[in-house]
């Protein structure tokens, strides 16, 4: 008699086995829908997000040249880091945070003055969007050294400003990293030489935050020297200088910005900042 039931609830297993789903299958089924939400939901919090404020250095290109070193960033990570570069070319850290409302009047405090302290809609959408555990890459400091305004910034206003911004994201989980200006090609003899402003006010906002700072002016500056891009005669179009430049000491052709995203980058994993662990 035992040897007849074997094969019958042997059957009937496998009969019910075609017939019931799997329990992943039951998930999808069952939920009409929700699983595939709920797995989207857990995607999308599973994506670090990095926000990108600057200028022309750093911006995406509207033409073939300058292209901003930011815009190579997302290439050399993998897939659950997205770059939202938000960099204007043309911006001081002041005109980035208030589009439209810095003046041409300086003031008695030989700041520019602001006709409404209302905040840019690009700051204004970072603050809206940016969740726990997003960076938030800062780096001006190249218009801001301009004597007239709307551009011009002074040395403890520009450290308000970037010491608020590092704080603003630290308010919502983000992680502020905080960078000097990059460095434009100015030779003196056979040696390339730093030529940008508001260091000491950068490093401190970072001291005043807990936040990282990248060097990326002598960073940029020493890998000049390494490639012996001086001395310069002037010339932006050829040889190794006219590679790395746009027709000017300032902005970058693509491989140059390829290059200088890689300084970052290699600053990240020097410094032990945790998003380095993304990079491919």
């Amino acid at each position: 008699m035992r040897k007849v039931l074997l094969p019958i609830v042997s059957a009937l297993v496998t009969a019910l086995s075609l017939v019931a789903p799997s329990p992943a299958a039951a998930t999808v089924a069952g939920a009409s829908g929700c699983t595939t939400r709920v797995a989207g939901a857990a995607a999308a919090a599973a994506t670090t997000t990095v926000w990108m404020a600057g200028d022309s250095t750093m911006a995406n290109p509207s033409a073939a040249c300058p292209v901003g070193w930011a815009t190579e960033f997302d290439s050399l990570f993998h897939s659950n880091i997205v770059v939202n570069n938000l960099a204007v070319a043309g911006r001081s850290i002041q005109t980035w945070l208030y589009e439209g409302n810095v003046t041409s009047t300086i003031g008695s405090n030989g700041e520019c003055v602001l006709s409404s302290t209302s905040y840019s809609s690009r700051w204004q959408q970072l603050l809206t969007d940016m969740k726990a555990g997003d960076y938030l890459f800062i780096q001006f400091g190249i218009n801001d050294g301009s004597t007239t305004c709307p551009r011009h910034v002074g040395t403890a206003r520009y450290q308000a400003l970037m010491t608020m911004m590092a704080q603003a994201a630290q308010a919502r989980g983000a992680h502020p990293v905080l960078l000097t200006a990059v460095a434009a090609i100015t030779c003196s003899g056979s040696t390339a030489v730093r030529n940008r402003g508001f260091v000491p006010q950068t490093t401190a906002a970072g001291a005043a935050t807990g936040s990282p700072v990248i060097d990326l002016q002598t960073l940029s500056v020493d890998y000049y020297n390494s490639l012996g891009l001086c001395p310069n005669n002037g010339d932006y179009t050829s040889g190794l200088v006219g590679q790395f430049f746009c027709n000017d000491h300032t902005h970058f052709e693509a491989y140059g910005a390829r290059r200088i995203a890689r300084l970052v980058t290699g600053a990240l994993r020097t410094q032990n900042i945790p998003l380095a662990g993304s990079l491919l």
